[in-house]
């Protein structure tokens, strides 16, 4: 199976270098007209210049494809609208869009200033959400869309020192979980990549001899299929030095202790309540834990 771009328009966010370089390259290569963003900041945000982006389109168009590049913030409304219009002008649709800029500012949470945590959530969540926000009627006229958000095992599983980085991060598989019940009427998919890989954002946190192997082209592949026609929608999948799996939020089966509980109850329960066993299920909606909770009330009146 071929995935062919040809014809499709994406946008790549922090595609000046690393995972966000990566993916620009592939969906050029795979004849997609690529809009490649990058602010061009230093690793926490400060300064900025479009040189990254137009080093990345330059290499795209050297190997025979088309890009143009974008030098917006993405957590600037005005800079957002700049972006989509510029796309809109010089290629008249928009197919794809990859949420992948980022940065970091890590410390303990005792040591974090709260402007650290605001600032790192701001360009992760809400640097996710407006230029989604900004495409999104754009999907829903052509009836055709894919979307894709970039979380990360920090968010996932926790991380030491990332406190502000895990909430955010978690905070865009909330976004897309409501975003594939209300796109897919119109053909729009939205999914969630956790990466692992060597970029300038991670260097300082893995070991040299790491960087082959962990190079942001063997997490590529995960984002073009996630992106294509034949994607799935609402899934989170995980990639790393060629390993790619999912990631579920699971609910056990759970347990009924009647009409007025006591926390003692929940106390002696709690084995039972949270056994994971192959009753636990990955949920799509919220409406079927309510349904799986009335299933067992039901159950214990029989």
């Amino acid at each position: 199976m071929s995935l062919d771009f040809t014809d499709k328009v994406v946008i790549v966010t922090g595609a000046g270098g690393g995972l966000g370089k990566s993916h620009a390259l592939d969906f050029a290569r795979r004849g997609a007209k690529v809009v490649v963003n990058d602010l061009g900041g230093s690793l926490d945000g400060s300064a900025g210049t479009s040189a990254a982006a137009e080093e990345t389109v330059a290499e795209i168009i050297a190997a025979g494809g088309q890009a143009i590049a974008n030098g917006s913030s993405v957590t600037d409304d005005e800079g957002v609208a700049n972006m989509i219009s510029q796309t809109m002008d010089a290629y008249g649709r928009i197919d794809v869009l990859v949420n992948n800029a980022g940065v970091l500012r890590d410390k303990s949470f005792a040591k974090m200033e709260i402007g650290d945590f605001t600032f790192v959530v701001d360009v992760h969540l809400f640097g996710t959400m407006k230029p989604t926000k900004a495409v999104w009627p754009i999907m829903k006229e052509q009836g055709y869309g894919r979307i894709m958000v970039t979380s990360s095992s920090s968010g996932l599983y926790g991380n030491f020192g990332q406190a502000n980085y895990g909430a955010a991060k978690l905070g865009v598989v909330g976004f897309m979980n409501t975003l594939k019940l209300e796109g897919q009427k119109d053909n729009i998919h939205i999914n969630a990549l956790a990466p692992v890989a060597w970029t300038r954002m991670t260097s300082n946190l893995m070991p040299p001899e790491t960087e082959e192997l962990l190079k942001p082209e063997n997490v590529t592949p995960a984002v073009v299929f996630m992106c294509s026609e034949q994607a799935p929608t609402g899934k989170i999948i995980c990639a790393g030095a060629g390993v790619f799996a999912a990631t579920h939020i699971v609910e056990t089966r759970g347990m009924y202790l009647g009409n007025e509980p006591t926390a003692e109850q929940v106390a002696e329960n709690w084995e039972q309540i949270s056994k994971m066993d192959d009753q636990a299920l990955a949920l799509f909606q919220g409406g079927e834990q309510a349904g799986r909770f009335f299933g067992l009330i039901q159950e214990s009146s029989n």
